[in-house]
């Protein structure tokens, strides 16, 4: 590791968690992945060589705890990751007000997005019943077009596979349309007024799509987070 030579709290906590990658996969713990198979869905574009080294990393910093045994390992934040959570919160609201993307064809992804969905949608919404969403993509890579989110006690599960559950909604449009309302940049329900998503199936369900949907956490806390001030010239 890299460091910059300084006594400088900033500089000493930045040679931590300033490497490629290393803040977003601590936004994966916050989000709640203990296994290296649920951060890998997160991180989809990194290597499983890299993502190891930054757990490593991470690990020697006291940042996580590892657990369990070989194939089986489990990672926590410790206290000291866990005080990371406002500053990972902090970040995405300052992106969400002054770095948002263009939503270029290299900015989506399918599974990036149906799986942040899937942990942060609101079961509630709708009835303990099992309730099955799929969601179509024509825009998106083969493969990766057809999703289903299956709502049912309490709990929603994602899947890349039709399991021949019968389709209580299905929503159709394009990534980018999905992906705006995901990160707060318009809501649910005025892209389906303006044509840009499809929804089909029982009006009763279908009424509680933008209360069961949500949006990202970090684009939601950018529309309401004031930023804290610090006073650099205090005695």
């Amino acid at each position: 590791m890299k460091t910059y030579n300084q006594f400088c709290p900033l500089a000493q906590a930045t040679q931590i968690l300033c490497e490629r990658w290393t803040l977003i996969v601590i936004r994966e713990f916050i989000a709640g992945s203990t296994r290296f198979s649920e951060l890998k869905k997160g991180v989809p574009t990194m290597s499983p060589t890299l993502l190891s080294t930054r757990l490593k990393q991470l690990v020697n910093a006291g940042v996580l705890e590892v657990n369990g045994s070989k194939g089986a390992y489990t990672y926590n934040l410790t206290e000291a990751g866990k005080e990371l959570r406002p500053v990972i919160e902090l970040l995405g609201a300052w992106g969400h007000r002054w770095s948002r993307s263009d939503l270029n064809s290299d900015d989506l992804d399918a599974g990036l997005l149906m799986w942040d969905m899937r942990r942060s949608i609101n079961p509630e919404a709708f009835p303990n019943q099992r309730i099955v969403v799929q969601f179509e993509y024509p825009d998106a890579p083969k493969g990766g077009g057809d999703w289903w989110l299956v709502s049912e006690n309490g709990s929603v599960d994602l899947c890349l596979n039709d399991h021949g559950y019968e389709i209580d909604v299905l929503i159709k449009c394009s990534l980018k349309a999905m992906t705006k309302v995901w990160i707060c940049e318009r809501t649910f329900n005025e892209s389906v007024k303006s044509g840009e998503i499809s929804v089909m199936g029982d009006p009763k369900l279908t009424s509680k799509l933008q209360n069961w949907l949500c949006a990202s956490p970090l684009s939601t806390l950018g529309t309401k987070t004031k930023m804290p001030q610090l006073d650099w010239n205090s005695d």
